[in-house]
């Protein structure tokens, strides 16, 4: 999103009077905030009220997040804080040693120009699933009702597991849209960026136009969905010439999956390939390519990395369906279908 750092304030409620009582009321001395990256720029600003209104001593944390997954939990740890504020997702984890908040950070935007402008590009789909992320959750319902003033017959799926609200998405949980998928023509989603509309064209086969309230437009996403499939079929038939795999395993304590990263070691050493397993916090070429004689990855941790982020690494890197396709053990028409 192409905004002017001036303006996030008034985009999004960082609910402050929330976030002072809950400091006051847990009597917390040293506080840690995280923020995805859109909205760093608040990071400034809302340290320093914290620390006037309180008198604690706040740590802003500087590494990227992905989501509600990616809780900054070693670094709290390490700062010995007594609280932490994290912005942007809904929870995802339990029973954590450190006390943790999550303010959704719901964005104030209007969205009717952007609602207003899917409905040319609908005008052959009169069944529409809604989907959004956790900023415009509480926006779903006045979409809903102006598509279906539009005449569309509008369905939203329901929260279940990880999901915390009805229509709601994340980048690794597509439930809430794979559930209706049958039920519907097309999608919209409401919000900024291409990363979670592609994920939803991708996990259900159905067309998505994206509702920006950031720039206040509309458009379908078709072309850049048959572009990333080109893109992973391409990764995936330059690791099948690849012998030796390396195995990411993500040791964030939402992403750790070593049940999954051993059998997929396994399965590559079945299939005749090497392999073996990388622990790692970040994902980034700088991190990769000092493995020289590893030809290929396979990232256990969050799909984002190899699927949003490919073109920055000069080896393929496969997500674990995709090393069913690669070994012949699933089909690619199948997976491409139900990619996530």
């Amino acid at each position: 999103m192409h905004i002017c750092n001036r303006r996030w304030e008034n985009m999004f409620d960082f609910e402050k009077d929330r976030l002072l009582a809950e400091i006051t009321k847990r009597k917390a001395k040293k506080v840690l905030l995280q923020f995805p990256e859109g909205l760093k720029t608040e990071a400034f600003a809302l340290s320093r009220l914290i620390e006037s209104k309180t008198g604690v001593t706040v740590f802003a944390s500087a590494d990227p997040c992905y989501g509600g997954c990616d809780l900054a939990l070693d670094d709290a740890l390490r700062l010995n804080v007594h609280l932490i504020v994290h912005y942007g997702h809904t929870p995802y984890l339990k029973r954590m040693p450190i006390p943790v908040i999550y303010l959704e950070a719901r964005a104030t935007v209007d969205i009717r120009m952007a609602v207003e402008a899917t409905i040319p590009l609908l005008k052959n789909f009169s069944r529409i699933g809604l989907a959004t992320t956790v900023q415009h959750i509480h926006q779903l319902e006045e979409v809903k009702k102006f598509l279906e003033e539009a005449k569309k017959i509008v369905v939203i799926g329901p929260a279940r597991g990880r999901i915390k609200y009805n229509g709601q998405i994340l980048g690794c949980d597509f439930t809430t849209v794979k559930s209706i998928s049958s039920q519907v023509d097309a999608f919209v989603f409401v919000g900024g960026g291409d990363f979670h509309p592609l994920g939803i064209a991708l996990a259900t086969g159905k067309p998505v136009v994206v509702a920006d309230p950031y720039v206040n437009k509309a458009k379908a996403i078709e072309d850049l969905k048959r572009k990333i499939l080109r893109q992973r079929w391409a990764a995936i038939s330059k690791a099948m010439e690849m012998k030796n795999f390396g195995v990411l395993l993500g040791v964030k304590i939402g992403q750790k999956n070593c049940r999954l990263a051993v059998s997929i070691k396994n399965q590559l050493l079945r299939a005749g390939k090497e392999a073996v397993i990388l622990s790692v916090h970040e994902i980034t070429p700088e991190v990769l390519m000092a493995f020289t004689n590893i030809e290929a990855f396979v990232d256990t941790a969050c799909p984002r990395v190899a699927i949003d982020d490919a073109a920055r690494f000069p080896k393929p890197i496969l997500i674990p369906e995709e090393v069913q396709v690669m070994l012949g053990k699933m089909d690619w028409c199948a997976y491409a279908k139900e990619f996530h």
